[in-house]
């Protein structure tokens, strides 16, 4: 298989697991998952590390699992971030050009862009990500791209994410004690998307919420531009914790009952069915109504599509997103989920999948919900660079133009020296 660029690595830092995935890019643009690892996640709450050392401990046991013979592709990474420290402004920055009349190109917009990072954030903040949204010239806005448009000045809306930076420093910490490079830090619901949105979903406008554990992301897209990104601190395991709590049971039977039987709509047919589990250590079994189960799932995921529900709103798109919600994560894969989240929204939905773009012999095992963000991250990795690959040959490129330019400058002055010399030798003959 042929392969474009080296291989990408990635960590998904998830609240219940910790992902370690390798992939290369093949000539027909997709992934080859030619490393994959995942490890139960401790000391990570909400997508906070809470606990340095147990983080450290699952991170480098899912690596090894990733790629037991060679840790060595793990050297450079990208490493997904969500956690309610996680939050999102707009800005709209312009830019003079240099002459009247200029010709806009790139690297206008890349000065433009750079110019964002003196947004005024709150002391022990850290800015993620500057996403342009769109590019307004004289009166007309909503310019998608304005490269080779002329104008006297550049305006753009931006879309800036922003995190607490101790935080943050805490998850590069962890990997710089396995002496790991990050590469760089990127929001889970935009890698997410990467993997699971359709570019004309994109652009006729959709809601990407990926439900994990700890945590509800969200990233709302119009235009094929992100328009509302939000992290809510609540997930699939706060559904576990009420069932634990409820029926007075341990955490693993919880899960085990939520995954196994749960719905996040209670069905009339099995009002009258009752589960039955083992007793601890001699103990009786115990007993639940199925329809008791059923109904603590459906109150919390209410509560959590209310909460999505409220960040749409939040967009003031919610009247355009004509291709509706798409949900991934782990906790897409509930029972009559789908049903739920179009009875309260009124929305189109449907439950997304990584499986269009992967391939290679991982594609059956990591072709879940739970694992779109991983995908997502060797996906927006290889964009990253290739990106600056571009940026690179750019700079070569206008450093060639310049000695050019220069060189040319001296022949010319050179020659026009030349020139006064042989005039003035022709002067003095004639004398």
């Amino acid at each position: 298989m042929e392969k474009d660029l080296s291989t990408i690595a990635a960590i998904d830092i998830g609240t219940t697991k910790i992902v370690a995935i390798t992939g290369n890019k093949n000539k027909d643009g997709r992934y080859e998952i030619t490393g994959f690892g995942t490890h139960p996640s401790k000391g990570i709450k909400r997508g906070v590390v809470l606990n340095i050392e147990q983080t450290i401990n699952s991170i480098k046991s899912a690596i090894e699992k990733a790629n037991p013979d060679d840790n060595e592709s793990f050297n450079n990474i990208y490493v997904g971030v969500a956690g309610q420290h996680i939050k999102s402004l707009k800005n709209r920055g312009e830019l003079e050009l240099d002459e009247e009349n200029s010709k806009i190109n790139q690297e206008h917009i890349d000065r433009l862009t750079e110019m964002m990072y003196d947004t005024n954030i709150e002391p022990g903040e850290e800015i993620l990500h500057i996403i342009p949204q769109n590019y307004i010239i004289g009166q007309e806005t909503g310019i998608d791209n304005p490269v080779g448009m002329v104008a006297q000045s550049l305006q753009a809306n931006f879309h800036i994410v922003i995190g607490q930076k101790t935080l943050l420093n805490n998850i590069n910490n962890c990997l710089g004690n396995l002496d790991i490079n990050v590469k760089s830090l990127i929001l889970e619901p935009l890698a997410s998307a990467k993997a699971v949105l359709t570019t004309h979903e994109k652009d006729i406008g959709v809601a990407l919420v990926d439900i994990g554990g700890g945590t509800t992301d969200i990233a709302v897209f119009k235009n094929n531009t992100l328009i509302h990104s939000a992290v809510i601190p609540i997930g699939g395991n706060i559904i576990t914790k009420d069932i634990k709590q409820t029926f007075s049971i341990i955490e693993d039977q919880a899960e085990e009952l939520k995954i196994q039987y749960g719905s996040a709509l209670q069905e009339k047919s099995q009002e009258d069915l009752i589960i039955s589990i083992e007793g601890l250590k001699g103990r009786e079994k115990k007993e639940f109504s199925l329809k008791d189960l059923c109904l603590i799932i459906q109150a919390r995921m209410e509560e959590i599509i209310h909460a999505v529900m409220f960040q749409i709103e939040s967009s003031k798109f919610q009247g355009q997103l004509s291709a509706g919600i798409v949900i991934t994560g782990g906790g897409a894969l509930l029972k009559n989920l789908k049903q739920l989240v179009s009875f309260i929204s009124g929305y189109d939905v449907r439950i997304a999948y990584p499986s269009e773009h992967i391939c290679g012999k991982y594609s059956e095992i990591i072709n879940k919900p739970q694992f779109s963000t991983a995908i997502g991250l060797i996906m927006k990795g290889y964009e990253f660079s290739e990106n600056d690959n571009e940026k690179i040959l750019k700079k070569i490129n206008l450093k060639k133009e310049k000695e050019v330019k220069i060189k040319e400058k001296k022949d010319n002055k050179f020659l026009d020296n030349f020139k006064t010399k042989v005039s003035k030798l022709f002067d003095e003959d004639e004398d």
